[in-house]
């Protein structure tokens, strides 16, 4: 089914989301998670994945049977996803690798976001698939943490977010925007956008940036 909300999502930067995001008093933007390949920026609905440390979960019963983590988010995504991992746990350890990034690949997904460290970025890399993360290890995921769910709420920085919210990713930020506000972002951010061009193109044509910056750029998010 057509989802016109990501068309016009992935048109636009994650500077002009995070700007809307400002004027409707959204939280949502994370600056402090990289992309450490790719170098495309990505959008998508989210499939998310919690994990937590596998000490936590002892004595704890898991529904259904044991999967390697990310797998079951990487066989129910396409290219309208992308995956969405928590991994809070403070352990050094993977909770994305080389073979979920040649999986997802295969699979068209958008990429991958991971509030955590990540391994096997070379693989990725190699491959152009993107991936976004807290930070970069060797250690692995065995033994040290367990995907817990799939399509759950997660924490990603100070945002919660729930399976199908909607996900802009660049080497700005990761844009976290609830499905329910979608089209007021969107729109938003659409507004924003046009204002800059018309800005542009007055340097362009030789105006002072002083005149242009000053005013207009200072109430852009006010009118």
């Amino acid at each position: 089914m057509s989802d016109d909300f990501l068309t016009r999502l992935r048109r636009l930067d994650c500077c002009a989301l995070s700007d809307a995001m400002d004027k409707l008093g959204l939280p949502g933007a994370v600056t402090d998670l990289h992309q450490y390949s790719g170098t495309r920026r990505i959008s998508g609905r989210a499939i998310t994945v919690k994990l937590e440390a596998v000490e936590a979960l002892q004595g704890k019963a898991l529904e259904g049977s044991p999967r390697h983590l990310c797998c079951s988010a990487i066989e129910a995504g396409d290219s309208d996803n992308v995956i969405l991992v928590e991994q809070r746990t403070g352990l050094d350890a993977g909770s994305w690798g080389g073979l979920l990034s040649l999986g997802a690949k295969v699979r068209g997904i958008a990429g991958v976001v991971a509030d955590g460290p990540v391994r096997d970025i070379d693989e990725a890399r190699e491959m152009g698939f993107p991936v976004f993360a807290r930070t970069l290890t060797s250690r692995t995921a065995r033994g040290r943490v367990a995907e817990v769910g799939t399509n759950v709420p997660i924490q990603v920085g100070e945002v919660r977010v729930e399976a199908g919210d909607y996900i802009a990713a660049d080497n700005s930020a990761v844009i976290l925007i609830p499905a329910s506000r979608i089209e007021e972002v969107i729109e938003t951010a659409e507004m924003i956008v046009r204002k800059e061009a018309v800005m542009a193109k007055a340097i362009l044509t030789g105006q002072p940036i002083g005149d242009v910056m000053g005013g207009n750029y200072e109430q852009m998010l006010e009118t």
